[in-house]
């Protein structure tokens, strides 16, 4: 029949009029390699349902996880970043940071947002980090420093969500100087009697680590999310020595001591609700 012959040879079909699926339609799992839909992805999560990889979110995907119908005030978001030093490297970092404003939306790396988890209030500090690698800044220091006052005043509980890869270096010491800042605040906290929540994400590094990621009332940790100082290949360079296998995962913590329990995403909102019952008591 006529429509198994080849009448012409070669490839006619010129490039723009070939059909190619829109990019952002896919993912590809990380960890087991499975395709998937990104509906289907969000519908999930955007945790893998072959392998439970979870892959990395930001602070809008959290708000809508967290907060109920994702109602919430957004706090401090007026609050945005100097370059202070008028530092240099292979950009100005006045220029990076209007390149990371405009290529992510934010003004910084960290959102804050206050509202209900199943009807008890809550607010939620959440690091985004494709605003230069979650990097800690001044902003990030001084918006936590606001959000506790602000739970001071409305007697209301803390959350933290860490993805950082740790002290913002074009910032200096006044980067550095968040740790101390951000410790001392949380002392505030504590003597308020209001509780804080920290949930470490993949990863959660450097000066984060040493400082407000680990100093939760609870502190809980997503399966498989890296957390530490110093990263494992500069620790075994440093001792010379082969690291434990599964060193610096969040279930390596769990079991020495560092974490009270590891939250798979899905069970995140029920947990948070049961915590905050639990803390009214």
């Amino acid at each position: 029949m006529s429509w198994f012959k080849r009448i012409k040879q070669g490839i006619s079909t010129t490039t723009s009029e070939k059909k190619e699926a829109p990019d952002g339609l896919w993912h590809k799992c990380p960890n087991c390699k499975k395709t998937t839909t990104m509906k289907d992805l969000k519908a999930n999560l955007y945790v893998c349902d072959k392998c439970n990889f979870h892959n990395r979110i930001n602070s809008p995907e959290y708000f809508e996880i967290i907060f109920d119908d994702n109602a919430f005030e957004e706090l401090f978001s007026n609050i945005y970043p100097k370059d202070q030093l008028g530092f240099n490297d292979l950009k100005p970092y006045g220029a990076r940071l209007k390149e990371a404003q405009a290529k992510s939306g934010l003004s910084d790396a960290m959102r804050v947002g206050a509202g209900q988890v199943n009807g008890n209030g809550l607010v939620v500090a959440c690091m985004d980090f494709n605003f230069i690698g979650g990097s800690m800044g001044s902003v990030v220091g001084e918006k936590i420093a606001r959000s506790i006052d602000y739970c001071i005043a409305h007697k209301l509980p803390l959350m933290i969500i860490s993805k950082s890869g740790g002290a913002r270096m074009m910032e200096s010491a006044f980067s550095l100087m968040q740790m101390a800042k951000t410790s001392a605040k949380l002392t505030q906290l504590a003597a308020a009697r209001l509780p804080y929540i920290s949930l470490m994400t993949d990863p959660t590094t450097g000066g984060v680590t040493a400082s407000y990621a680990m100093l939760g009332d609870i502190n809980t940790a997503e399966p498989g999310a890296l957390i530490g100082f110093a990263g494992p290949r500069v620790i075994k360079e440093t001792i010379k020595k082969d690291l434990p296998e599964g060193f610096q995962s969040a279930e390596f913590l769990l079991e020495k001591g560092f974490l009270d329990f590891i939250t798979d995403r899905k069970e995140l909102k029920n947990k948070l609700s049961t915590l905050l019952v639990l803390f009214k008591q």
